[in-house]
């Protein structure tokens, strides 16, 4: 493998830095939030200050200029970029996600995409569902038409799932490498919320994907590796995006509410009520709303990084994960998701009507919480009762899990 197209890099950047770069540009998010929502995607001065601080490469192996940094920033960064849009902090967990989930790849697929240029965007379709694979000389024809590709505008390749199928039985379940001129980009994204996250649908027909560029997902089949785990063997690489992928939006929603909390103290502290003149600290009332959403943030952010933690020292101890834990990570993202939108739709209903007006940040907040929420990883009916079946005794099999 020849990396030295990945110079100049930011394999010197250490975690505190990351954070410190990250934290330096929460005001300028701020300010292009509103600008970016009306763009439907990243605008150029958002993009420009990620790929100049690096902050789209922080889980990127080191060989390839990246940060690879532990496993706690999976969670960290979006996080607090998420305190000056949410938006721009769910396209840098998506897009930043791809880069560490790219090092599983075999080696040619690695060097095709980071030795041309080791900033490339990486989206994805992550539902095996949505596409079908079916066995050719030397690869896979895949076809199919996948929603939710947040960050797709910014994008060369996308990282899309299918299942593939022999005699009409699936035999594997694998994400294909596919470069963007081997797929359509479709505008549909015209939606409540997390407008800027450009969350567009892509189709492909009958698109050819060398064997190198596709991978087996089907962990459950007895001898299953990763190839590219030969060469890059920092223990993070090897914790299961199945089990903790809803994590690092979940960090999403977390500095998103967090930046809701700042915005209606800062509204609370300034602001006597219209008809009466009384200040709004005042109120007993007020003060319960802002505690309460104030510790469930706390809660929410403490349980989703907790589990970031924990499963970095299980994999750096050399263990893995049980499908018990597997599946109570899964939990708790997606309550720690609840939580989070619980807190913003208190501050949102004490602001009032200042809460129904455009121009005031607190509204776009609530819409993109409630947009995030629709996640998948979020939801309370898909997420919770696999926990509560496998702490019963009973049993949950997934080839993908």
């Amino acid at each position: 493998m020849d990396s030295s197209a990945a110079a100049p890099g930011f394999a010197g950047v250490s975690y505190q830095q990351a954070i410190a770069r990250a934290l330096e540009l929460v005001p300028l998010l701020r300010e292009q939030a509103a600008h970016c929502e009306h763009d439907r995607k990243l605008t150029a001065p958002v993009m420009d200050a990620l790929n100049r601080m690096g902050l789209l490469r922080y889980l990127q192996p080191k060989v390839w200029g990246g940060m690879e940094l532990d496993f706690a920033a999976f969670f960290d960064i979006p996080e607090t970029l998420s305190r000056g849009d949410i938006s721009t902090g769910w396209v840098v967990a998506n897009l930043a996600s791809h880069h560490r989930n790219l090092a599983w790849w075999h080696p040619r697929a690695q060097q095709e995409v980071w030795g041309a240029n080791p900033d490339a965007g990486i989206a994805s379709g992550i539902a095996y569902q949505q596409g079908r694979g079916r066995r050719a000389e030397g690869g896979l024809s895949i076809d199919g038409e996948w929603n939710f590709s947040s960050g797709t505008d910014h994008c060369d390749w996308s990282m899309l799932a299918c299942i593939v199928r022999a005699d009409d039985k699936p035999v594997d379940w694998v994400y294909c490498l596919v470069h963007r001129s081997r797929y359509e980009v479709v505008d549909d994204w015209h939606v409540l919320g997390m407008r800027a996250t450009g969350s567009k649908t892509v189709r492909c027909k009958d698109v050819f994907v060398p064997e190198h560029r596709v991978l087996s997902m089907h962990v459950a089949r007895p001898g299953h590796a990763w190839p590219g785990l030969d060469l890059h063997r920092n223990p993070q690489y090897r914790i299961p995006t199945s089990a903790l992928g809803g994590h690092c939006i979940g960090a999403c929603m977390v500095g998103n509410a967090r930046n809701a909390l700042e915005t209606a103290i800062a509204l609370v502290k300034a602001r006597s009520t219209s008809y009466t003149g009384t200040r709004m600290r005042d109120f007993q009332t007020v003060q319960l709303r802002v505690a309460a959403a104030g510790a469930k943030i706390d809660a929410a952010a403490l349980v989703m990084r907790n589990d970031v933690a924990e499963a970095q020292a299980i994999y750096s101890a050399g263990g893995e994960l049980d499908i018990e834990t597997r599946l109570r990570y899964k939990r708790n993202c997606a309550l720690g998701a609840r939580l989070c939108v619980e807190a913003i739709d208190a501050l949102h209903e004490m602001a009032g009507a200042n809460g129904i007006y455009d121009h005031f940040p607190l509204q776009r907040m609530f819409r993109d919480a409630r947009a995030a929420a629709g996640h998948f990883s979020f939801s309370l009916d898909a997420q919770l009762p696999p926990w509560g079946l496998v702490a019963l005794g009973g049993e949950i099999k997934s080839p993908t899990l």
